[in-house]
């Protein structure tokens, strides 16, 4: 059964099992209560950032905080499709959900490094530590995307086919 697993996917299998729950988790407390969802820990380096240092009402520090929930769940429904993708063993053998995986791997890597800046700015530890062992995740997974590349499809060759057609011999549809 495990004989068409590759490493990539089951490293996007496990990538998937952490970010599907612990995003939607944090987008829909920030989807229900913006500000409230903005402060708590996963999130509240932005939060800072945008309040402390970009100065942003309180109108604009909502809307941004939808924005970020949406791309968290961005994030969410690309790794939830790569692991449908996965589900079918033709795709899983020929390496046609990595498009996916690469897609959730890009977003995410991007919203976790912006975390992790903002962080770093205001000077939240605990949240510069997490996203930063996100963003290692992350990079760590497209690394293994990159440079682990599907086996390909063994090649059968008939020999009468190839076989050059000799003056004798004309193509028609019955010499087929």
């Amino acid at each position: 059964m495990f004989r068409n697993w590759r490493i990539g996917s089951v490293n996007g299998a496990l990538l998937a099992a952490y970010f599907i729950p612990a995003w939607t988790m944090v987008a829909f407390n920030i989807m229900v209560a913006p500000v409230h969802g903005l402060y708590e820990r996963p999130s509240v380096a932005v939060a800072l950032f945008l309040s402390d240092q970009l100065q942003m009402s309180g109108l604009s520090t909502v809307r941004a905080a939808w924005l970020l929930a949406l791309g968290r769940l961005t994030v969410v429904a690309f790794f939830a499709i790569y692991l449908a993708l996965l589900a079918i063993p033709r795709t899983r053998k020929s390496g046609a959900s990595d498009e996916t995986l690469g897609i959730a791997l890009a977003i995410g890597s991007l919203i976790s490094f912006v975390s992790m800046v903002m962080a770093s700015k205001v000077g939240e530890m605990a949240a510069l530590r997490l996203h930063a062992t996100e963003l290692l995740l992350l990079l760590g997974a497209a690394v293994v995307l990159v440079i682990e590349r599907p086996a390909a499809a063994p090649k059968t060759v008939d020999v009468a086919d190839t076989a050059p057609l000799g003056i004798e011999q004309a193509e028609l549809l019955h010499n087929r």
